[in-house]
């Protein structure tokens, strides 16, 4: 039973020993490692980083979406339409769900539009504008996710 115990003990006293010398650290060995970890580092940035893509940075007709004097119908935000008097939410709603629109005078096409609306349309007409549709603000036209 002790010849086992003391066998244990120098095995396991030997799973910790270190198998090798460790080998000196040199100045020439650390610059050697240094430009090494340099060279990877910088390939490996080089292979990360993607050239610059050719995105559209800025909508030619952002003054139109509600910030300018105009409205374009078929990109605009329904909130756009709250500083037009009567306009929010029943005729606003009806312009943003229906379109897209390829004149200003389509808009009196949709359906359901009472009389008022057509008023008050027809009063804020000459402010409307159309614009091609862009994927990026047509998602956005029924609700943007702003909220108080």
């Amino acid at each position: 039973m002790k010849l086992a115990i003391i066998s244990a003990l120098v095995a396991s006293a030997a799973a910790f020993a270190p198998n090798a010398q460790p080998s000196a650290q040199t100045a020439l060995n650390a610059e050697a490692d240094r430009r090494a970890f340099l060279g990877a580092a910088a390939a490996f940035g080089a292979a990360v980083i993607p050239a610059a893509a050719n995105a559209k940075v800025d909508y030619e007709g952002i003054a139109n979406l509600g910030g300018g004097s105009q409205i374009d119908l078929n990109n605009a935000n329904v909130r756009a339409y709250l500083r037009l008097s009567g306009m929010y939410p029943g005729a606003a709603g009806k312009i943003v769900t229906h379109g897209p629109y390829k004149t200003v005078s389509e808009v009196y096409n949709i359906p359901g539009l009472t009389a008022g609306e057509k008023e008050v349309i027809k009063k804020y007409e000459s402010r409307f504008v159309v614009g091609a549709p862009a994927p990026e603000y047509v998602i956005d036209r029924i609700n943007n996710g702003l909220y108080r």
